[in-house]
């Protein structure tokens, strides 16, 4: 779009020139404004001609689209479908301001303002508008002593430069540092971080700006510091600043359930010892009591050795009148081997 201003631009004046009118139109060729601001557009003529109306136009792709004129005798007029976007600021022949409200992306683009002059015609300047987003700058205060985090960040289509200062000519930040991510929607957030350690209250401000646009800045109060012990003061600025208050305290809890968890796993395990050794102790003793199994000696032992066994469980037992034939029992065991 600007291209084609520029083009239309040389085009004009080429053929102003070319007729000879060299009467010269000053305005702003550029225009920055961010997505929310307002826009003014201005073009003055420095020649004294008869100017019989002012027009302001805005370039679209293939044409020309008015937005409003003031002349000495209609006065201001807004054309449709402006009238709640453009305000004339100053109403002239000789020069003549208008805004643009509540800029949004639709409204970039290249502008032009007509002196239609008599009898020379129609002399045009043109002014191109370039939106940008940026909403910030968003600062955020965090009091972490011995030291006040200060952040600062803001977004935009290209990245904004954000910069942080201490208005106390004593003091100064430390830590300085600048991130940069980008967004999902093709956006970049800049942030700014910086430490301030001070005992009263002290003013600080943040600044952002995009390309050549005029600076956007915000002042904020950081409340002093509590004065502590020396000690206190060395052993805190010892920490990074990452191993804030607020880093300990989310330390404590990890620390003491892994804590925890070891000393319940110690004794489960010592739980589990004292179970399986109870259980082998209760097993030899009951082992002990029971008596030994005598072996059967049926299988493998002779008749002769059967009968002698009985004999012995007899006379051990009671003695019976049938003890006289006792005598005869080595003969028929003796016939017992016989037969075998």
């Amino acid at each position: 779009m600007e291209r084609i201003c520029l083009i239309f631009c040389l085009f004009t004046f080429g053929g102003s020139f070319q007729k000879g009118l060299a009467a010269v139109i000053q305005t702003q060729q550029t225009v920055l404004a961010a997505v929310g601001e307002d826009a003014p557009l201005s073009c003055q003529l420095l020649e004294t001609k008869d100017v019989q109306q002012v027009t302001w136009q805005k370039v679209l792709e293939k044409t020309e689209r008015n937005i409003g004129s003031y002349s000495q005798y209609f006065g201001e007029t807004v054309n449709d479908g402006f009238k709640d976007k453009v305000q004339f600021t100053e109403a002239g022949l000789q020069k003549n301001s208008i805004v643009i409200r509540n800029v949004t992306e639709d409204d970039a683009g290249c502008y032009l303002c007509l002196f239609n002059t008599y009898p020379d015609g129609a002399l045009t300047a043109a002014t191109c508008l370039t939106v940008y987003e940026l909403h910030g700058p968003f600062i955020n205060i965090r009091n972490s002593p011995p030291w006040s985090v200060v952040t600062c960040s803001d977004t935009g289509q290209s990245a904004p430069m954000v910069t942080l200062t201490v208005l106390h000519q004593n003091l100064s930040f430390s830590h300085y540092n600048t991130s940069r991510e980008i967004n999902t929607n093709g956006t970049v957030t800049v942030t700014t971080t910086a430490l301030l350690s001070a005992l009263s209250s002290t003013q600080v401000g943040c600044s952002v700006s995009v390309d050549s646009a005029a600076l956007r800045e915000r002042l904020v109060t950081v409340p002093g510091l509590k004065k502590m012990p020396d000690y206190e003061f060395k052993k805190q600025s010892n920490l990074r600043p990452d191993e804030s208050q607020e880093a300990k305290d989310l330390k404590i809890p990890l620390i003491l359930g892994i804590v925890a968890g070891i000393v319940l796993t110690c004794c489960g395990v010592a739980i589990i010892a004292l179970w399986r050794h109870k259980n082998v102790k209760n097993r030899d003793d009951e082992n002990n009591k029971t008596s030994p199994r005598q072996e059967p000696m049926g299988r493998n032992m002779t008749p002769l050795m059967k009968l002698t066994n009985e004999v012995k469980q007899r006379l051990s037992t009671k003695k019976s009148p049938e003890s006289n034939n006792l005598k005869t029992l080595p003969s028929a065991a003796k016939k017992l081997i016989f037969c075998r």
